[in-house]
């Protein structure tokens, strides 16, 4: 039986470990928070994060990292960006040549502007580059919960590596793809959140479906200009962890980054916004790090542009929604 951990016990992390949990498979869950693991420990239920689920026997709770990665065949890391090189590094301290690492974060470090295999490949050393992955997609977390039908990809540079853990985690509920684009699965997973608060933002300014549309579309053409530049391949960005994830981010308000931009629509300031938050809006610090990547490529980003210019310098919503319309007129390219 392969042995599982999941590190991080947010909203993802907790759906994913109660996911592997009840596929049967002995599952370690590490968790932060002292309140969250004493829920846990006492009801079996991430009141926090993930309320209304019961975690089965076959998933344990520890404080203690060394503790919840010791004998796991798969390592699954589902923490914010703006902790994982912390956690990398302390994780790196207990982990054996033989342990495969599979992100599951949506976002790029700030500091360094890197993905996450990345700060993981240097977290780790180089020759651990066989043995990472990131598992990415559309999938809000209390939908994988409840067994709903969901479908995502699996990236890793070894083929190899990617379609063993396609294979050992899919499921009737759980359909897994492969690909070896490690950049686009991971750029499509973050500077999609950044095109989420945009439409949110359309849509806390009163504005409809036509409105949502043309953000998705020519959000997607962003993120695939920049993806191309940074070496990523066109056809990951029509799939799962790009056309797929865009369009449920930007569609539902189940989506942190999405609600975000509603209620910068609604005329809530940033600040009041993320402080009645419980979970991380990934996409508030990728727009800082897509913006500033675009500005090493000198490529143009008009919407995440526009989104930074709300979050950062305080441009009024409205305002934003003004520019982008008003832009000179041009051929549409793809």
């Amino acid at each position: 039986m392969v042995r599982m951990s999941v590190i991080g016990a947010g909203s993802w992390g907790s759906a994913f470990s109660y996911y592997l949990g009840r596929l049967g498979f002995p599952t370690r869950l590490w968790v932060r928070e002292e309140e969250v693991y004493m829920d846990l420990i006492e009801t079996r239920e991430n009141q926090t994060f993930l309320p209304g689920f019961s975690f089965p026997l076959t998933v344990s709770f520890h404080r203690l990292l060394g503790e919840a990665i010791e004998d796991a065949d798969l390592i699954f890391i589902a923490v914010p960006s703006q902790y994982c090189r912390l956690i990398y590094s302390r994780l790196s301290e207990h982990l054996n040549s033989d342990q495969v690492l599979v992100s599951l974060t949506k976002g790029l470090e700030q500091k360094s502007l890197k993905r996450m295999t990345e700060v993981m490949a240097e977290v780790f050393e180089v020759n651990r580059k066989d043995r990472l992955a990131v598992l990415s997609g559309p999938s809000f977390a209390k939908e994988v919960a409840a067994g709903q039908p969901t479908a995502l990809v699996v990236a890793s540079l070894d083929i190899n590596l990617a379609r063993n853990i396609q294979e050992t985690i899919s499921s009737l509920q759980l359909r897994i793809y492969t690909s070896t684009d490690v950049i686009g699965v991971e750029l499509g997973g973050a500077i999609k959140n950044v095109i989420a608060i945009a439409a949110g933002i359309s849509e806390g300014l009163g504005y409809g479906n036509n409105s949502r549309a043309s953000l998705i579309t020519r959000g997607l053409v962003e993120i695939t200009r920049l993806g191309l530049a940074l070496g990523a391949k066109r056809e990951t960005f029509s799939g799962l962890a790009g056309l797929g994830d865009l369009v449920l981010t930007c569609t539902s308000e189940m989506s942190r980054n999405y609600h975000v931009g509603l209620e910068l629509g609604h005329g809530k300031s940033l600040k009041t916004i993320l402080g009645e938050m419980k979970m991380v809006a990934e996409g508030v610090r990728n727009t800082l790090v897509v913006n500033k990547l675009a500005h090493q490529k000198k490529i143009e980003l008009p919407i995440c542009r526009q989104v930074y210019e709300v979050l950062y310098l305080g441009k009024p919503a409205h305002k934003a929604l003004e520019e982008l319309m008003s832009r000179s007129l041009k051929e549409e390219k793809i």
